[in-house]
């Protein structure tokens, strides 16, 4: 008896598991079918009847329906912007991170205390600063005014800071006595050890910085240097009668994302036991 109740137990379990999966997947799972429904059919049934590759045609410049905005050349910016902001993210919190923890110098705990005290401020509040700031500089509507007022992380800067402390000092100590400098051993030692932590730090970077909308829409001002969330929402005006290609877009903003995720997925799962930790 106990064991068929545990056997029905493990059943429910999984059909429970099973729902709540399908609950959470669901909103991708309609992204994608409506971005190769008909036309007629998109946003008019849950799972649409008849498919083709017309919004899909038209997101890539081949539809003679209606001039399609520069999809393909957003799609290039945000990656631009967010490969190279995420790449500066992570070189400034592993230096920082590694400062923090390894190296003493004067201030460090005044720092310290600054890094996390400024966390609990709500990044908006310097929205306007930053904003009048890549202006004066004529930065405005380039990569660089993307790029430089998001290429500090504190968050990954405190990541960092936790996992380097946790590294022992006797190791740090033998690659100075064998004459590294405190570079080399960053890039030689410690950061070989930290693959999971990175791993971790660059997915929720990459992520956040990817689907930027907010900055990103007071920044630029032309086709050349728009990104693809940008373009996105700017399809609620002009191009709010295709669907469609919206939900296209929608996709190809998502896909690096899962891509991403599934190539980092193990080092992921391990760099997250030890943030649990």
């Amino acid at each position: 008896m106990v064991g068929r109740n545990s056997k029905a137990g493990k059943i429910v379990r999984y059909i429970l598991t099973t729902l709540l999966m399908l609950i959470m997947i669901y909103p991708f799972i309609y992204l994608v079918l409506n971005s190769f429904a008909a036309w007629d059919q998109v946003d008019k049934k849950l799972i649409p009847t008849e498919f083709t590759m017309r919004s899909w045609d038209w997101l890539f410049g081949n539809s003679v329906v209606a001039a399609p905005a520069p999809w393909i050349h957003a799609f290039i910016n945000t990656v631009i912007v967010s490969t190279i902001a995420t790449g500066l993210m992570l070189l400034f919190g592993l230096m920082v991170g590694y400062a923090l923890a390894k190296v003493d110098f004067k201030g460090k705990r005044l720092v310290n205390n600054a890094i996390l005290f400024q966390m609990f401020f709500p990044a908006i509040i310097l929205l306007i600063p930053q904003f009048l700031m890549i202006t004066d500089l004529g930065m405005l509507d380039t990569y660089a005014g993307m790029i430089i007022p998001t290429m500090l992380s504190l968050w990954a800067v405190f990541m960092y800071t936790n996992f380097f402390k946790a590294i022992p000092d006797t190791l740090i100590e033998a690659a100075k006595l064998d004459g590294a400098s405190d570079l080399k051993i960053l890039f030689r030692v410690v950061l070989p050890m930290s693959k999971s932590i990175t791993t971790v730090i660059f997915l929720f970077l990459f992520t956040d910085r990817w689907t930027n909308l907010l900055w990103d829409m007071l920044v630029t001002k032309s086709d050349g240097t728009v990104t693809l969330n940008v373009l996105i929402s700017q399809m609620f005006g002009p191009y709010a009668t295709y669907p469609g290609p919206m939900y296209a877009a929608s996709v190809l903003l998502t896909i690096p994302l899962i891509i991403l995720f599934l190539f980092f997925s193990k080092k992921f799962q391990e760099g997250m036991q030890f943030t649990l930790k």
